[in-house]
């Protein structure tokens, strides 16, 4: 997949911005604060029909102005498709392919495959297992449409006996918790499936990636856990119950499933540098990609928001041999330092734009 324009009204900082792309690598130069993030999750938007840092929509609105609109025209091979996406203050947004709209915002979810490499991801590593879980939902449902369904069923499944947990006094009907706790195994086996499955095609390239980015340095590894690896949810759900009644919330399931990040033998959070859990977090987002590539029928694009920062010169270097190779498609670079990006301009070989971005304005410097 290719975005070859873009068009940004009123959203964040970014007033207006008309655009076109190469179809190879865009550099995005530019002081932080200037709107360079900005413009990465405008694209991020087109593709999972929400903001990478705000969830709240009506907050990505710039200030003092009642809309913001968001439209990209991109190339599926000879095929052309334009994603629409707009929002005005105190109303539902819209958001369409080909001018159609959406009934479900999830059924676009996958079309436009996309990662985003961003200092923000630090939170895999130093936040709790509900961002490592988040990465894992974010993969699989850009290839895997059922996944994304049972997970939102079992989710749906959890709210509703957390809410039977919560009543007072307690519900003592078992025949309703059942009802719910059915659900959670039924559901919650597919999501676990599709997570180890996700894991056992993922490990290998992470770890390829990490190698050549170090020089094999350092090892690292993955392990996922799960309630589910100690036999049926159902089961384990019952035995809880009373205890989950007195908490008012569910122990046990998928929603409490864990992402290992091991640095050796030991989990990086505690042990690594910030240069190696940069590297750790940077390999992580290139295997998604690699990945995602490998399991669907288009290329992602591939968003790289000021990856350099707190890495050595070495590692830099690795990087960008890595991401100039024919393994990635379309990619997005921003940084504060024009010499990073003239260097994989240079290793690239191939066409790129360069753009100046201050106060929200974007303007195109180079091209080739």
């Amino acid at each position: 997949m290719i975005l070859e324009r873009l068009s940004i009204v009123n959203f964040k900082n970014i007033s207006q911005a008309d655009l076109s792309f190469s179809p190879n690598i865009n550099c995005f130069l530019g002081n932080n604060g200037m709107g360079k993030t900005n413009l990465l999750d405008a694209v991020y938007y087109l593709s999972f029909c929400k903001s990478f840092i705000n969830n709240v929509d009506s907050q990505n609105i710039k200030h003092e102005e009642d809309f913001f609109m968001i439209q990209g025209h991109y190339m599926d091979g000879d095929k052309p498709e334009d994603i629409y996406c707009g929002m005005k203050r105190r109303s539902k947004k819209q958001f369409k392919r080909n001018k159609k709209e959406y009934d479900r915002l999830s059924d676009h979810i996958g079309f436009v495959p996309l990662v985003m490499v961003s200092p923000f991801d630090s939170e895999l590593i130093s936040g709790g297992s509900e961002e490592r879980r988040k990465f894992m939902d974010v993969v699989i449902s850009q290839f895997d449409k059922q996944y994304l369904d049972a997970l939102i069923k079992y989710n749906n499944a959890l709210q509703q006996r957390n809410a039977l947990l919560k009543q007072e006094p307690p519900c003592e009907d078992d025949s309703l918790y059942e009802v719910w706790e059915e659900q959670m195994d039924y559901y919650g086996y597919m999501v676990y499936e599709s997570r180890t499955r996700f894991i056992d095609g993922f490990l290998s390239v992470f770890q390829e990636f990490y190698s050549f980015i170090s020089q094999d340095k350092e090892s690292v590894s993955l392990s996922y856990t799960s309630h589910f690896q100690k036999g049926n949810l159902k089961a384990l759900l019952q035995e809880v119950r009373d205890r989950d009644k007195i908490l008012g919330y569910t122990t046990r399931g998928v929603h409490k499933d864990e992402l290992e990040m091991n640095l050796g033998e030991y989990p990086i959070k505690k042990i690594g540098s910030q240069g190696q859990n940069k590297t750790y977090l940077i390999t992580l987002k290139l295997a998604q990609f690699d990945f995602l590539k490998r399991m669907g029928a288009t290329t992602p694009i591939l968003l790289l928001d000021d990856i350099f920062d707190k890495l050595d010169g070495y590692r830099v270097a690795q990087i960008i041999k890595l991401v100039s190779g024919d393994r990635f498609g379309q990619i997005f670079l921003t940084d504060t330092n024009r010499e990073y990006l003239d260097r994989i301009i240079k290793e690239l070989h191939s066409s790129y734009s360069l753009f100046a971005v201050s106060d929200g304005e974007i303007a195109l410097v180079d091209k080739n």
